[in-house]
Parts: structure tokens; C-alpha cells; sequence
């Protein structure tokens, strides 16, 4: 009793006070237990306002941030999905619920298997995790919506290009001490149409570009 009162209490203090007023996105984070997700050794941080550590310098994606990234990408049910960053599955297991099937590229392989198992565990059956580096991932491959769980600190067209016609890509770019989240819309062959949706930390993703740095 006392888990569903924090998690009901995640769900009406952090996720919805932070404009996700989206029904769908709300149930899907009163029925996806985040606590499953969370490293055994930080079980009490699961439903709390702070990014959970992970293994290798990473975090879990903050309650509030994860719920505005699922509400900005308006998935129906029928989409295919892309997600850049497993973790240990949690957001995978929200996308899933919203949506017809989901990849998922993580370039941990411990990772990898932990989120294997926690899906697994909860009989997701619409998620495919695979050992990767999507900045090296080329693919003819497009998807209806695609998620970077970690920031850019340049952005990068290619994910946009992976994009089907109608599509939608959530990313976070730029460096600490603030990101720009993002919103970018697939309109035709060679249009895009990006929207500034608000601003956060993430962790850069794993060989990601970044800025040239100036030598004097």
C-alpha cells in the first residue's frame, strides 16, 4: 500500500505539476512499476524526484522528464519506436505500453541483460533490446517516433533522418549547466520542423560529437 501511495504521489506531484496532462501518459506511469527498474541499492530513491544511478556514470531519467518526453512524442498505439539509451528498460517499458513495438539500443552489455531481465519479468513482449553504439548505427530503417534518453552536446542529424515521414524525435542537446529539450517533426523527404519543449540536464550520450575546444 505504501508503494502505490508513492507512486500515485510521483504520478499527481512531479509528473502531472509538470504539464503532463496527457491521460494515457499518466496511467502509464501509475501501471509500469518504476520501482522494478531501479538498481536494488536504490530502490528507496524510485519514486523521488532525483535521477537514480546507474552502473558506468549513468542515471534513470527523472520521473517529470521522462513523462514530458513520452507526452511530446503522442504515440497512438500503432507506432514503431526507436530509443537511444536502455538503461535499465523503464522508459522501453513505458513506450511499449503506448505503442505497437519499440527497439531499444544500449551500449552496456550489463545493461543490456539487466533490462532484458526486468522486461522480461513483466512479460513485455514488444521491446527488442540490442547491444549497440547508435552513433555508429547506420540504418534504412525508419521508425514513426524515436527517443534519445541522453543529451547531444551537438546535435545530430542522423537520428532526425531515421525519421518516417510524420514522425517525431525527442532529444536533449547541448552541455550542462542547461539542455534544450526538443521536439523535431519529420514533414517531407527533406523537411523538419523542431520545437523548443523546456530545459534540463541529461547525461551526454556515450561518443557523442562535441564542441571543438579552443586552444590558445
Amino acid at each position: 500500500m505504501l508503494i502505490e501511495q508513492a507512486r500515485e504521489q510521483m504520478v499527481e506531484q512531479q509528473v502531472r505539476a509538470w504539464d503532463v496532462l496527457d491521460t494515457r501518459v499518466l496511467d502509464v506511469f501509475r501501471r509500469v512499476p518504476r520501482e522494478l527498474f531501479v538498481p536494488e541499492e536504490h530502490r528507496y530513491l524510485a519514486f523521488a524526484d532525483v535521477e537514480v544511478p546507474l552502473p558506468h556514470g549513468q542515471h534513470m531519467l527523472r520521473p517529470n522528464v521522462a513523462g514530458r518526453l513520452l507526452q511530446a512524442l503522442e504515440l497512438t498505439g500503432s507506432e514503431r519506436v526507436l530509443e537511444i539509451g536502455t538503461g535499465t528498460g523503464f522508459f522501453a517499458a513505458c513506450l511499449a505500453a503506448v505503442s505497437a513495438n519499440v527497439r531499444s539500443i544500449e551500449i552496456f552489455p550489463d545493461l543490456m541483460e539487466r533490462a532484458k531481465a526486468n522486461l522480461s519479468s513483466l512479460n513485455v513482449r514488444n521491446v527488442e533490446v540490442v547491444a549497440g553504439d547508435a552513433t555508429k548505427v547506420e540504418s534504412d530503417v525508419k521508425y514513426d517516433a524515436i527517443a534519445v534518453t541522453a543529451s547531444l552536446p551537438l546535435y545530430d542529424e542522423r537520428f532526425q533522418r531515421q525519421l518516417a515521414i510524420g514522425g517525431r524525435l525527442v532529444v536533449v542537446v547541448g552541455e550542462r549547466p542547461i539542455m534544450d529539450a526538443r521536439l523535431i517533426r519529420r514533414m517531407s523527404d527533406d523537411a523538419w520542423v523542431t520545437e523548443s519543449l523546456f530545459e534540463t540536464v541529461l547525461d551526454p550520450l556515450i561518443n557523442a560529437r562535441r564542441p571543438q575546444e579552443f586552444t590558445f
